[in-house]
């Protein structure tokens, strides 16, 4: 019997929330995840879902070829790497956090939230290593189902997975997971910048600390690498001191500058040793309403 598009329609919405779950790991943006998912629904209905014995399975293999267009897209513009060490106008993107204010409840909620530092490792792969890593190694998706969308063969595939693990596990993620620790580091660099004291700055960054400010398309973005160079950028942001908190950004403390409860930027930290190794910035205001944050607007200094 032929389903109707309400069946169809349940059954999809049922499998949406993963879905969404795939696409964000692939692409590391809610928007563009948002996109992968509804492109999807569009294959659907186009298909003949009678046809169609395991409708997840389907499903996520669409979605997966779909994010995989997506970042050869993407790669494909780039103009610089990563790795680029000076400071200047960059094509930068920083993945989309999730974000929320600081407060214990949010606080353990934390594990089930998707690291800002796997996914800017993740970033660095090539598009099919992503692709592999993240279905095989994040939801367990066979090989032999991947192998048709990599357009390599089950044991490629599985090298493919096998690269990007060695990679993932071998890149510099710091293991500092203690939201109190993290929370004194945000603490004084919040007390830093609004007293303008750049020493205190320095004490709080690692000396190969990289800091990537995304202020969107057309704007001189910045990779900026080194900790006399990158505290000299926070000094820049001292204005925005006065109305910046500490919040949850990703699974760790970060920081949002939000006057009048309007956020103007975000700020996400990754720690090693109580030391700041990476600051992600994220000013483009598109983006920034894109993320849906809800900040207070009586949100007192901390």
């Amino acid at each position: 019997m032929a389903q109707s598009d309400t069946d169809l329609a349940v059954r999809f919405e049922a499998e949406r929330g993963r879905l969404r779950a795939v696409a964000y790991r692939m692409l590391g943006s809610f928007s563009e995840a948002e996109d992968a998912v509804q492109e999807s629904w569009l294959r659907l209905q186009r298909a003949d879902a009678d046809d169609v014995r395991n409708l997840g399975g389907w499903l996520t293999t669409v979605v997966g070829r779909i994010c995989l267009d997506m970042l050869r897209t993407r790669t494909s513009r780039r103009e610089d790497p990563l790795d680029a060490g000076e400071a200047g106008a960059v094509e930068t993107r920083v993945p989309d956090p999730v974000v929320r204010p600081a407060d214990p409840v949010h606080e353990a909620e934390l594990a089930d939230s998707v690291g800002l530092a796997l996914l800017v490792v993740l970033d660095t792969l090539a598009p099919a290593e992503r692709l592999a890593f993240v279905l095989h190694d994040m939801f367990a998706v066979p090989f032999e189902e991947l192998a048709p969308i990599v357009e390599r063969t089950p044991a490629a595939t599985r090298q493919l997975a096998s690269r990007a693990r060695r990679r993932v596990s071998g890149a510099d993620v710091p293991p500092d997971t203690d939201i109190a620790r993290q929370r004194v580091v945000v603490d004084a660099w919040l007390a830093a910048t609004r007293a303008g004291d750049f020493e205190a700055l320095l004490e709080l960054l690692d000396p190969d600390v990289l800091l990537r400010v995304d202020a969107g398309p057309g704007t001189a973005s910045k990779l900026v690498r080194g900790a006399l160079e990158v505290a000299g950028q926070a000094a820049l942001y001292g204005r925005t001191a006065p109305v910046s908190h500490p919040a949850f950004v990703g699974n760790g403390m970060g920081i949002v500058a939000a006057p009048g409860g309007k956020v103007f930027s975000v700020l996400a930290f990754t720690f090693r040793a109580g030391k700041v190794v990476g600051v992600d910035i994220i000013a483009d205001p598109e983006r920034l309403a894109g993320l849906g944050i809800e900040w207070p607007q009586d949100t007192d200094q901390a």
